[in-house]
C-alpha cells in the first residue's frame, strides 16, 4: 500500500513567497491538509520585485483573484513589456514587448521577411510591428478582446508592476480565509528527523512547529535548505556580475507609463516601475566596479521625483541551489535561488514551483524518483532563464567602462553561445516547449542588442519583393490603427482599477 498522505505542510518564511505559496496549497489542496505559515514581524523581507511576467495572470486566475480587486490592493498598474535604454550602444534604445511579433506567414516566422527587408534597405524597427511595443509607446493599455480573435486586439499579452509587500499581505489575507495558520515567532534552531529531514522549527519562545512537509522561504539566507540541509550555491557572478541593488520609491510622474524601463548604467542598469501610487526604483550595479555611495548618489540624481524614503542597499548572489528539494524540503523563492531583476522572472520562478511542488505532491515516504524529476525540472528552468540573462550583459558593443568591457568580453554558456551563432547565421530561433521565453522574447532582444544574421530563412525568398513590402505595410498600418483604438493607460486604470489612496 502506499505511504500515508502528507497531511501537516509547514511554510518557513513569509513574504511574497510564503504567502503564494500558502494561498495556492489552500485553495488547491483543499481542508484536508493543515498548512502553517512562521514568520516574525522582526524580519524583513527583501520586498523590492514589483514588476511580472503574464503567466502571473494565469495564477491569480487558478486562485479565482478578481484581477481588478488584486491591482486595486497592490496599487498595480499594467505592464506591456520592458524598454531597454543604453545597453548595446550609447543612445540605442528598444522594447521587449510581451506577445507576438506580427504574425506567422505560411509556415514562417514574420521576422524573416522582415530581415529580407531590412537587407534591401527598409529601416523600420521590428517594433512596429508589435501591438504591444507601439502601445507602449504611446502610453495605451486596454485587456484583451476576446470577442475579436481575428485582430490583434483579441490577444494582447500583459503583465501587472505591484507593490509586491501589498500583495503578500493581500494573499495572506486571502490564505487565512482558507484555513492557513500563520504564525508568528523568530525561528531558533531547526531540528531534524531519524532519517536527516526536517521535523520541526523551534522559535524564540520555546515553541515547536512540526510538519511532514516543509517549504523554505526564508529568502536569501535558505534557513531550511542551506543552513540545515547543506545543499550547496552555484554562484553565477562569472556570468552575471551584478551583485547588489539600491532600491528607493519616489513620487509619480506622469505619463502613467504601462512599461517597465531598464537603463543601462557604467557599472549594471537602473530600473523604473510606474505604481498607481508612487514609482519603484533600483539601481542594480557589480561592487567589483561600483561602490555602494556611488551607485545610490547615481540612482538619486536620476529619480524623476522626489523621494519617499531613504534608500537601502540589498547584496545579493547570482545563482541556484544545487538541490532544490531534500528529504522533505523544497526551496521557493529566494531560499532557491536568485535572478536579478532584469526580466521579472523571481515572482514567476516562485509561482513554477509551486506548481511542480503540486504536481509531484509527495506521501509521507518522499520518493526519490519525485524529487529527482523536480530537481531535474527546476535546473533546467534555472539554466534557460539564465542563458537568456546572460544575453543581455554579454550582447553589447559597449566598452566605455570596465564593467562593459568585461560583459562584452566573457565566456558565455555553451548553451547561449550556440543559441547566439545560430540567429546570427540566418535568424533561425528554435523553442523546445519547455523554455520560459518564446522566440518572439529572444528575437527581440537578440536584435535590440545589435546581433544581427547574415540571411534569412529561404523561404522569404519565395514571395516578390514588392508583395513582402505590401504586405509589412499593411500589419504596420493594422497595429497603428488598433493601438488608436485603446484608451491611455491612465485612463483605463481610472475606469477599471483605481486604488483608493490611503
Amino acid at each position: 500500500m502506499p505511504a500515508s498522505l502528507v497531511r501537516r505542510i509547514v511554510i518557513v518564511g513569509g513574504g511574497t513567497a510564503g504567502w503564494m505559496a500558502a494561498a495556492a496549497f489552500s485553495r488547491l489542496l483543499g481542508p484536508g491538509y493543515d498548512i502553517r505559515l512562521v514568520e516574525s514581524d522582526e524580519i524583513g523581507t527583501i520586498g523590492v520585485g514589483e514588476a511580472s511576467i503574464p503567466y502571473l495572470a494565469d495564477f491569480n486566475a487558478a486562485l479565482g483573484l478578481d484581477e481588478n480587486e488584486f491591482l486595486r490592493a497592490t496599487q498595480g498598474t499594467f505592464k506591456l513589456g520592458i524598454e531597454f535604454v543604453d545597453w548595446a550602444r550609447l543612445g540605442d534604445r528598444y522594447t521587449h514587448a510581451f506577445g507576438q511579433v506580427a504574425m506567422d506567414i505560411g509556415a514562417l516566422a514574420f521576422h524573416h521577411y522582415w530581415l529580407r527587408l531590412r537587407m534591401n534597405g527598409d529601416c523600420r524597427p521590428l517594433g512596429v510591428f508589435s501591438l504591444n511595443a507601439l502601445a507602449a509607446s504611446q502610453g495605451r493599455f486596454m485587456r484583451a478582446r476576446p470577442d475579436l480573435p481575428n485582430s490583434p486586439l483579441g490577444n494582447i499579452a500583459h503583465a501587472f508592476h505591484f507593490d509586491a509587500g501589498l500583495y503578500a499581505r493581500f494573499l495572506r489575507g486571502f490564505a487565512e480565509q482558507r484555513g492557513v495558520r500563520r504564525v508568528e515567532g523568530k525561528v531558533v534552531e531547526v531540528r531534524q528527523g531519524e532519517d536527516g529531514g526536517i521535523a520541526g522549527v523551534q522559535l524564540e519562545n520555546g515553541d515547536v512547529v512540526e510538519g511532514d512537509f516543509f517549504l523554505d522561504c526564508s529568502g536569501l539566507r535558505g534557513l531550511l535548505i542551506e543552513q540545515t540541509l547543506k545543499a550547496g550555491y552555484h554562484d553565477w557572478r562569472h556570468w552575471l556580475p551584478c551583485d547588489r541593488a539600491v532600491a528607493v520609491p519616489c513620487a509619480s510622474v506622469q505619463p502613467l507609463l504601462p512599461y517597465t524601463r531598464a537603463t543601462a548604467r557604467p557599472a549594471g542598469w537602473q530600473w523604473r516601475i510606474p505604481l498607481q501610487h508612487r514609482i519603484g526604483n533600483g539601481h542594480v550595479f557589480s561592487s567589483r566596479f561600483m561602490s555602494e555611495d556611488e551607485a545610490t548618489a547615481l540612482l538619486m540624481s536620476k529619480l524623476d521625483g522626489e523621494p519617499l524614503a531613504e534608500p537601502r542597499c540589498i547584496p545579493f548572489v547570482p545563482g541556484q541551489r544545487k538541490r532544490f528539494w531534500i528529504k522533505n524540503c523544497v526551496a521557493l523563492g529566494l531560499a532557491a535561488g536568485f535572478f536579478e531583476p532584469i526580466e521579472s522572472t523571481n515572482i514567476h520562478l516562485i509561482q513554477t514551483a509551486i506548481m511542480r511542488v503540486l504536481a509531484l505532491l509527495p506521501r509521507a515516504g518522499m520518493d526519490a524518483e519525485d524529487i529527482d524529476e523536480y530537481n531535474a525540472q527546476t535546473q533546467a528552468e534555472y539554466e534557460r532563464i539564465r542563458d537568456f540573462v546572460i544575453l543581455h550583459y554579454h550582447a553589447t558593443e559597449r566598452d566605455d567602462s570596465p564593467f562593459w568591457t568585461q560583459c562584452r568580453t566573457m565566456a558565455v554558456p555553451d548553451t547561449l553561445r550556440r543559441k547566439m551563432a545560430l540567429f546570427r547565421s540566418n535568424g533561425r530561433l528554435f523553442h523546445d516547449g519547455k523554455e520560459l521565453f518564446a522566440d518572439s522574447s529572444w528575437l527581440q532582444v537578440l536584435i535590440g542588442q545589435r546581433i544581427d544574421p547574415r540571411g534569412y530563412h529561404p523561404l522569404a525568398d519565395g514571395m516578390a519583393l514588392d508583395q513582402v513590402q505590401g504586405m509589412a505595410d499593411s500589419i504596420e498600418q493594422l497595429m497603428r490603427r488598433c493601438v488608436e483604438s485603446m484608451p491611455t493607460h491612465e485612463a483605463f486604470i481610472k475606469a477599471e482599477c483605481s486604488a483608493l489612496r490611503p
